[in-house]
């Protein structure tokens, strides 16, 4: 009896294939795109869970110490956190007072400096110069809509207090327990598959927590080296220009430009074109002593993010939740590119090599 015809396929394997992974990325889309809408929803929820997953993704190394010397894990998360208030207490008063302190300064010399584009490029320069010279009418109509107000404002004020109390009492509960989390990974997921959301959770933890001591000791150095070089130029208000600096940095690229284009322009006002232009050269400096050493060298073990997805990601973030989402794009994009190379690491076709299929051939 003849063996039957085998089916052929209405199209061809290319098309089929090609449908395949279209259905996938649909699928994927989809379900990120829900993730999102939901975030935004439960955002009041949302921001302190990810802002405490940061603090604790950047504290851990501090804690797993403090238990290294013997001590109980919930007194060295308690530590931890006392640490965190103090340091972050202390940076934002030196932060706020620089600024208050120079402030004037500053908006006077952005002032000058727009008058002075205004003047050598005609056009160009009047939007900056109008920017400067109303930035305090700007700032005071702003504070007579606040007062006017006085309600919505210390609701915001209440809710990001509020939020920061919560992040900070999840960063304890995080530090106290983190030695459970993966136990608590392998209980929610299915047996089959333990292994693998702990190996994904480990890969995306790590891509986070590296991101964020690299970033900070980063932002401390070009902070410092941008304040020394300013002191030594004597361009007012260095120290708050430094401080600008590290706030900045932690959002790259982006923040980097800005804060130095502003501690270019007061220097450029403040002491002429000659301080202006050494003022640029050790901002550039800093920029390359921190693409070509520090981030190759801090953050070697860290997902490294393409210039262009670290784009997209911060114009993404600012679209769904403004500054805030800014701040938090690249950090969760770093986890998604960890969670992408442990996958690629575990399903992708193995290498040709002297353990491949081609080696294994040959015997």
């Amino acid at each position: 009896m003849p063996a039957p015809a085998p089916r052929t396929s209405l199209l061809p394997d290319p098309v089929r294939r090609l449908a395949a992974w279209c259905a996938v990325v649909l699928l994927v889309t989809g379900v990120a795109a829900v993730g999102v809408w939901l975030c935004v929803v439960f955002k009041t929820a949302v921001t302190p869970v990810l802002l405490a997953l940061l603090g604790t993704a950047l504290l851990g190394p501090l804690h797993r110490w403090l238990v290294r010397m013997r001590l109980n894990r919930s007194l060295a998360a308690a530590l931890t956190c006392l640490a965190v208030v103090a340091v972050v207490g202390g940076a934002t008063y030196v932060v706020v007072a620089a600024l208050i302190e120079t402030g004037d300064q500053i908006v006077g010399a952005l002032k000058r400096a727009g008058e002075s584009l205004a003047e050598h490029f005609g056009a160009a320069g009047t939007s900056l110069q109008d920017l400067a010279a109303n930035a305090k009418e700007l700032l005071a109509k702003f504070g007579g809509t606040a007062a006017s107000g006085v309600i919505s404002g210390i609701s915001v004020v209440g809710e990001m207090l509020a939020t920061a109390l919560l992040a900070l009492l999840l960063i304890f509960f995080f530090l106290r327990d983190s030695h459970r989390a993966a136990g608590a990974l392998r209980s929610l997921a299915p047996r089959s598959a333990g292994d693998t959301v702990e190996a994904i959770a480990r890969r995306a933890y790590q891509a986070v927590e590296g991101f964020m001591r690299g970033t900070t000791f980063i932002a401390a150095i070009d902070a410092v080296c941008i304040t020394v070089g300013l002191l030594v130029l004597r361009v007012p208000g260095a120290v708050g220009l430094g401080a600008l600096v590290f706030v900045g940095a932690y959002v790259p690229y982006l923040g980097a430009f800005i804060s130095g284009a502003v501690a270019v322009l007061v220097a450029l006002a403040d002491r002429g074109w000659v301080i202006g232009l050494w003022a640029l050269g050790v901002v550039l400096a800093v920029q390359v002593l921190e693409g070509h050493v520090l981030q190759p060298l801090i953050q070697s073990r860290t997902v490294q993010m393409h210039p262009a997805a670290v784009l997209l990601a911060l114009t993404a973030g600012a679209s769904v939740a403004g500054i805030l989402g800014m701040l938090l794009a690249v950090p969760l994009t770093a986890a998604a590119f960890g969670v992408l190379s442990e996958l690629r690491t575990r399903y992708g076709s193995p290498a040709t090599g002297p353990g491949g299929p081609a080696a294994a051939g040959d015997g």
